[in-house]
């Protein structure tokens, strides 16, 4: 039995918004490799980048990330599911491990809290669009219906 919805009927704008949370992420990325040019790569300074903490380890970061999202997006057939949902997961324990390390000489990638909120209130959206992003068969979507009508 499938635990998520399948063929939701909102599945266009999920799919949408999880492109667009990878296409803020390569934004924020190419900005940042812009405004932490000629810095250490993994400098903690006073760099700033829409309002976050960024230097040029976490600005390369966040590209890749961006662009791995948006591929899978634009593949889609249920691979974009699956990369939602593991970059969501990616993204939570990069967040909380920054948060711990907030104030600390380990704070390599110069996350600010602003940015931990951000992070983490990101990988929520992407794991809310990778639950409700998956298509199936007609008979799956039919099942799922009647085991979400049972409970």
């Amino acid at each position: 039995m499938a635990h998520t919805p399948v063929n939701h009927p909102a599945r266009p704008i999920f799919r949408a918004i999880g492109g667009l949370v990878g296409l803020y992420f390569v934004v924020f990325g190419a900005l940042g490799v812009i405004a932490s040019a000629g810095n250490d790569f993994f400098a903690q300074d006073e760099t700033k980048v829409l309002g976050q903490g960024a230097n040029m380890g976490f600005s390369l970061l966040s590209v890749l990330i961006g662009v791995v999202i948006l591929a899978g997006v634009a593949i889609g057939r249920n691979l974009d599911v699956l990369i939602n949902q593991w970059m969501a997961y990616t993204l939570m324990v990069i967040g909380l491990a920054a948060l711990a390390f907030l104030q600390t000489d380990a704070n390599v990638l110069n996350f600010s809290i602003m940015t931990v909120i951000v992070v983490l209130t990101l990988s929520l959206v992407l794991l809310v669009v990778g639950m409700y992003g998956k298509v199936g068969t007609d008979d799956e979507h039919e099942a799922w219906q009647k085991a979400r009508l049972v409970l």
